[in-house]
Parts: structure tokens; sequence; C-alpha cells
């Protein structure tokens, strides 16, 4: 009986180990799937380990098992507790300078009826429309749906919503079957097709593309991917990444010949295209979905190879750029690219001199949102970053707004980031 008992003891001590981490990070967008029950099972879980510590410990263990089980407990109770705080504290907020935060948001949503109040007080500036939006409905109830939400900007004096979504072809395609499911953009390679002939092709595939977007009242489409192929398999861990099935070519000129050809056609529709993800994923093994990543690839390399589509594509458009959740040690070995106000303000604003629009990738991906999302968001708005999106998880967007109102309030944001950027957004979307 008594490895019996070594065992259920080692089982109960990593049980209440787990309850613990587990509460720790409760409404982690890992766990979105279960957010409705989450806390309910965590709570039942824990008072099922403190009858079972209370039964089964003896003497010193006794205490202790019991103050790890109430501790998950009370911190459990306390992240709920500051979640419920950060939500209503954000619906309760107003005037201009929750105007002026809220103005760099891109959220995702369940339901629109929850945006109203959001969008008719200023507090987003944007909306992400992805597939559980479209699953089920019609063209026509997606496009009544985003119409209304722009009558209720009309209605409050606010500029219109940047209405985003993900529409690159291939595997991503995020509104379709709503929008004429198209092959990939490198599927045009697959013809060895002149250079002009290529062009015009990809400039129609744009414009097909941006009509249907525009007909459901999208403004921006975060397309075209122009990171670099690197012709090796998608490592174990990149289950959501996976670059060579959604990049246009090894070739940085062929990449940006495509590219550029395709944004024209998205901008003859009024649609705008985005180039993501700076500095280009080529280099990098992980999956920034779940893991943190580095690029190690030398500045040098990425300057002369992988940086010449986002660089030419925007110089001849109107291209926005999507930053990823990459660390580049060699420029700035403390923040990933989408935070980092070295690369931004250096590179990007500076050697560059591009003065569009700069997106997050999504703050609820890993290796942003593990970073510490307070971090992120307010280290983001330093940087320059014009609009930071939250669209998987977008509850998230609560306790960002929140951390971005708290900054303004201590004084450690940067206003004329702040201003420079509103002023982007309003240039870019009347």
């Amino acid at each position: 009986m008594k490895p019996l008992r070594v065992i259920a003891g080692a089982s109960g001590w990593l049980a209440l180990a787990v309850l613990w981490f587990w509460a720790w990070h409760l409404k982690d967008p890992h766990l979105r799937f279960m957010r409705a029950w989450e806390l309910p099972l965590l709570l039942a879980l824990t008072a099922a380990a403190i009858a079972i510590a209370w039964r089964l410990s003896r003497g010193r263990v006794r205490p202790l098992a019991l103050g790890l089980a109430f501790a998950a407990l009370l911190t459990a109770l306390c992240n709920e507790a500051a979640s419920h705080r950060h939500r209503a504290e954000v619906n309760a907020s107003g005037g201009s300078l929750a105007r002026a935060l809220g103005a760099h948001f891109i959220v995702g949503y369940d339901d629109a009826r929850n945006l109203r109040d959001l969008a008719g007080k200023g507090l987003i500036g944007g909306i992400f429309v992805t597939g559980r939006n479209v699953r089920g409905r019609t063209a026509d109830e997606l496009r009544s749906e985003i119409a209304d939400l722009q009558a209720v900007r009309r209605a409050a004096g606010l500029p219109p919503l940047i209405v985003a979504t993900d529409q690159e072809g291939g595997a991503v395609s995020r509104l379709s079957p709503l929008v004429e499911h198209q092959p990939s953009l490198a599927s045009l390679l697959d013809a060895d097709l002149p250079d002009e002939e290529l062009a015009q092709r990809a400039r129609a595939y744009g414009a097909r593309q941006g009509r249907a977007l525009a007909g459901l009242g999208i403004t921006l489409n975060f397309s075209p991917v122009v990171d670099l192929r690197t012709g090796r398999a998608p490592g174990r861990w990149d289950l959501h990444t996976r670059i060579d099935e959604r990049a246009i070519s090894a070739d940085p000129a062929v990449t940006a010949q495509v590219a550029l050809a395709y944004e024209l056609g998205l901008e003859s529709a009024g649609v705008r295209g985005t180039l993501k993800h700076f500095p280009g994923l080529a280099g990098v093994i992980e999956d920034t979905h779940h893991f943190a990543a580095e690029l190690r690839t030398p500045v040098a390399r990425l300057s002369a190879h992988d940086w010449k589509p986002f660089q030419d594509v925007s110089k001849h458009s109107d291209a926005a750029i999507m930053l990823g959740h990459v660390i580049l040690a060699e420029l700035d070995a403390v923040y990933p690219v989408s935070f980092s106000r070295k690369i931004v303000q250096r590179v990007i604003r500076g050697e560059w001199g591009y003065q569009g629009l700069l997106v997050t990738d999504d703050l609820t991906m890993g290796a942003a949102y593990n970073r510490g999302l307070c971090d992120a968001t307010v280290h983001a708005l330093n940087s320059g970053v014009d609009l930071l999106l939250i669209a998987f998880d977008h509850d998230k967007y609560f306790d960002a707004m929140h951390c971005a109102q708290r900054a303004a309030r201590q004084g450690t944001l940067d206003f004329r980031m702040l201003e420079r950027g509103n002023a982007r957004r309003l240039q870019s979307f009347r």
C-alpha cells in the first residue's frame, strides 16, 4: 500500500501545482474555447483538491496543501474580479483621451451588438472580421452588420471604423465562401509568365478580391504575405504560421513584383492591403502564435534581401505594414519588433522614411501575450505603432485599453506618438 500512497501523494501535489498555474493564467487566450465555464470548473476542482488534501494529508503537510489550494482559489477569484473591473471601467470611460487611445485598437468580436457602445463612444478604431463572423451567414447579413456599426459612428460624429480581415487567398481565406476562394498568390507563378503578364494577372487578382471585400464593407486586408519562402518543411510545432504555404516566392524581386501589382489591384477597389510580417519570418523556426521567437538572420542580410519587398512595395503603394512578434536581437535584444521603439523609429520611420500605417500582429498570440499584455500595449503605442490588433481573444481588449488608460494617467505614454498615429489613421481612412 505504501507505493500507492506515495503515488497518490505525488499526484495530489502535481494537481495542486497545475491548479495554481491555471488560476494564475485564468482567461489565457489558449483557453478561450472554455471561457464560459472555465472559472466554475476551476473552482470546483480547487474545492475538490481542498477536500482531498484535508482527508489525505497529515501533520505539517496538511496546512501546506490547504494553503496551496486556497492560494489557487484566491488567485482565480482575483483574476476574475480584475477582468470584470477592467471591462466596467473601459465601458464607463469617455472623453477625448479615451477616444485618442481607443482609435489605436482593432478588435475581433463574436456578437457585433457588443461593439455598438464601444464604436459609438470612440473606444475602438476598427474591427476584425474573420471566419467565426461569417460561418452560417449570408453576405447580406454581414454587410448589414458592418453598415450598422458604421452608422453608429456617423451618428456619433466619429471617423469610420477600419474594417479589417485576413483574406490572403489559398489556406488563409477567412471570409470564404462569402468572398470567392482564390488560390494563393504563389499559384500565379506556376504558368511561368512574362513579367508584364504576371503583373497584370496579380493586379486583376487583387482587383477581383478587393471588389468582393469592398462589397461587404471591408477597408483593410491583412495581405499580401511578403515573407520569403524557405524551401523547408514547417517545424513540428509550427501549427499556424506555415510561411511556405502562404509566401509568394523565395526571390525578393519576384515577391515585390507580384505583391505590388496585387496591392494596386486592391487599392483600385478601395481596399488597403498590408505587407506582413516584418521583419520577415523566413528565418524564424518558432510559431509566434504560441511561442517566443527570435530571428537570427544578420541585419545586413535582411536589409539586402528579406526587407526588399517591404521597402519596394511600400514606396509605390499605400500598403500598411504588419509587425511580427519576433526578437531581432542585433537591433533590440529586449523587445519584439512589434513593440520595439528602436526598430520602429530607427529603421522603419528613420532609415526607410516610411510614414504609412503600422499594425501589430495579434497581441493575443503567445509570443506577445506571454510577455505581458500591458507591457506590449504601452510599448507598442510609445514605439509609434498606429494600430494594435486584438483579434483571436477579443476580450483582452478591455485589459489592454485599461493598461493604456492607466499609463496615460501615470504619464508614461508618449502623447506625441499617439497624435502622429491618429493623424496617419485619419489621413488613411477618411
